[in-house]
C-alpha cells in the first residue's frame, strides 16, 4: 500500500519483470547468438539471415519450431547490438567528400558505362560531377582539379573511401600508406585527407548518396542521347550549377569559407618512360602512338593525362595525341613521318599514316602513283609538310586535283599564295606628300583638231 501511495497517480498497469519462457525457442538463442556475432567478422553478403539460421537449426540441431519464430527471435537478437551514430557538423568550408560511381548513356547511339567523379560540399550540399571513361589515376586527379576549380576554393579536408588510386596500403585505424601522386595533389593544394573504415560506408554517405543522386536526376532517362563524352560532361555540368543556385543560402556561406586555389594549375598525369620502336611508336596502356622518325630507337617520357597523351624528350614536347582507352589502336601523325620520305620516297605511298590525315593526301597518292615515277612526286609533295602546316598542304592539294595539274612545283606555288601576307600599305607623312595641280587637257584637243 506505501508504494502504492508513493507512485504517482497513473493508472495501474502490469510490469513484467521477468523474460517470458521460450520452450521451443530457448534452448537455441545462444546458438544464435554466436552465429550473428561470427558474422561481424564475415563479408557483409555472406552473413546469416533469419531463413539461413531456421535452416541451420533444422539441418544441424533437429529444431522442430517454426520460421516464424526463429524470425522473431533474429530480430530480437539484432535489435540487442543497433549501433549507435553520433552526428556530425559540417562547418562551412572544412568537408568535402569524394568518389566515383558508375553509369550508362547513349553516346552516338551506343550504351556506354562512364565512371562518375563526385565531389560534394559538405555543408552547403553543392554537388561536382563529371563522367570519365575510367576512373583510374589520371581520371582521378583530373576530378580534383576540375572539380575545385568548379567551387572556386579548396576544402581544408577531403573524405574519401579507400580508393586504390589514393591508399596504397591500409594500416590500423585511420592511418594510410598514399599513393605518390594523390600525395603530391595534397600538397599542391594543401587539403588533409581522411579515410573511412572499410566496410563502413556510412562515414562518407553524403556523397555515396550523391552517386546516386546523380544518376537518378541528370541522367534518367539512360536513353537520353548524347553526341560525345563532352556533351555529357556538359550536361553534368549545367546540372551541378543548378543545384548550386538550388542551395544559394549555404552555398554563399561555403564559398567565403573556401581556401584559395593555387595560381599554377596541377598537372593531372602520369609519368612513364618509354622506347621509341623503329617505326617510331610508343606503346602506352595496350595502344600505340607515334612521334617524329628522328626519335626511333630512343628513350621518351610520356605525359598521360585523362584525355591525351604528351611525349617530351628532355624538355621538348614532341608529340601530342588523344588518349584511347580501347587496345591495339595505333594513333599515327603524318608529320611525324616526313624527314623518312627523303631516304625512302616508296614508303610514301604505302604509309599507314596517310588513313589517318586529310583524305585528299590519299586522292593524290592515287593520281599519281598511276604514272610510272609518281612515287617520287609524291613524296616530295609530302616533304613539303616539313616547311607548310599539313592543313595547308592539303587545302593546296585539293586546288590542284581540282584544276587538274598535279605537280611539285603547283603545290609549292599554292601553299605560298595561301601563307602570303599582303604588307600593309605605305602611309606617306603629311609633310611629305605631294599636291599637284590637275593638269590641263585642253593641248591635247588642239591636236585632235589637226589631226582631223
Amino acid at each position: 500500500m506505501r508504494k502504492v501511495l508513493a507512485s504517482p497517480a497513473e493508472p495501474p498497469r502490469y510490469e513484467q519483470h521477468l523474460p517470458r519462457s521460450q520452450p521451443v525457442m530457448g534452448p537455441y538463442l545462444a546458438v544464435i547468438e554466436r552465429w550473428l556475432k561470427e558474422d561481424e567478422n564475415a563479408p557483409p553478403k555472406q552473413r546469416h539471415t533469419a531463413k539461413r539460421a531456421y535452416d541451420r537449426l533444422v539441418e544441424e540441431y533437429g529444431f522442430t519450431g517454426s520460421e516464424v519464430t526463429v524470425r522473431r527471435a533474429v530480430r530480437a537478437l539484432r535489435g540487442r547490438r543497433v549501433e549507435m551514430f553520433v552526428p556530425l557538423e559540417a562547418v562551412p568550408g572544412k568537408v568535402a567528400q569524394a568518389d566515383f560511381g558508375q553509369a550508362h548513356v547513349l553516346i552516338a547511339g551506343c550504351v556506354q558505362k562512364v565512371f562518375v567523379f563526385c565531389l560534394r560540399a559538405k555543408h552547403s550540399k553543392v554537388p561536382f560531377a563529371m563522367a570519365y571513361p575510367t576512373e583510374k589515376l589520371e581520371a582521378f586527379l583530373d576530378g580534383h582539379v576540375r572539380g575545385l576549380e568548379f567551387f572556386g576554393g579548396v576544402f581544408r579536408e577531403i573524405w574519401y573511401d579507400n580508393p586504390k588510386t589514393a591508399v596504397t596500403k591500409i594500416l590500423a585505424g585511420p592511418e594510410r600508406v598514399e599513393h605518390e601522386h594523390f600525395s603530391r595533389l595534397r600538397a599542391h593544394y594543401l587539403f588533409d585527407s581522411s579515410f573511412c573504415t572499410p566496410g563502413e560506408a556510412h562515414e562518407k554517405g553524403s556523397v555515396e548518396n550523391l552517386v546516386g543522386y546523380v544518376r537518378r536526376n541528370a541522367l534518367v532517362p539512360a536513353s537520353k542521347p548524347f553526341a560525345t563524352l563532352e556533351a555529357v560532361n556538359a550536361h553534368l555540368l549545367s546540372f551541378c550549377e543548378r543545384e548550386r543556385v538550388r542551395h544559394a543560402d549555404a552555398w554563399a556561406l561555403e564559398e567565403t569559407a573556401l581556401g584559395p586555389v593555387p595560381i599554377h594549375a596541377f598537372r593531372a598525369a602520369t609519368s612513364r618512360p618509354v622506347s621509341v620502336s623503329k617505326t617510331a611508336l610508343v606503346r602506352i596502356d595496350h595502344n600505340r602512338y607515334s612521334v617524329p622518325a628522328i626519335h626511333a630507337g630512343r628513350m621518351l617520357r610520356a605525359e598521360v593525362y585523362a584525355d591525351k597523351v604528351e611525349i617530351y624528350a628532355a624538355a621538348a614536347l614532341v608529340a601530342t595525341h588523344p588518349r584511347s582507352y580501347r587496345r591495339e589502336e595505333s594513333f599515327l601523325d603524318l608529320a611525324h613521318y616526313l624527314p623518312a620520305f627523303q631516304r625512302k620516297p616508296r614508303a610514301a605511298g604505302c604509309c599507314a599514316a596517310l588513313h589517318q590525315a586529310d583524305p585528299v593526301f590519299l586522292r593524290a597518292r592515287d593520281r599519281l602513283l598511276a604514272d610510272p615515277g609518281g612515287y617520287r612526286v609524291f613524296a616530295e609533295i609530302l616533304m613539303l609538310g616539313m616547311r607548310f602546316d599539313l592543313e595547308i598542304l592539303a587545302e593546296a592539294l585539293g586546288e590542284c586535283l581540282a584544276s587538274g595539274k598535279l605537280s611539285v612545283e603547283g603545290v609549292r606555288q599554292h601553299c605560298l599564295n595561301f601563307t602570303c601576307v599582303l604588307p600593309d600599305p605605305a602611309v606617306v607623312p603629311e609633310f611629305l606628300a605631294l599636291r599637284l595641280p590637275r593638269p590641263d587637257l585642253s593641248c591635247y584637243d588642239t591636236l585632235t583638231a589637226v589631226a582631223r
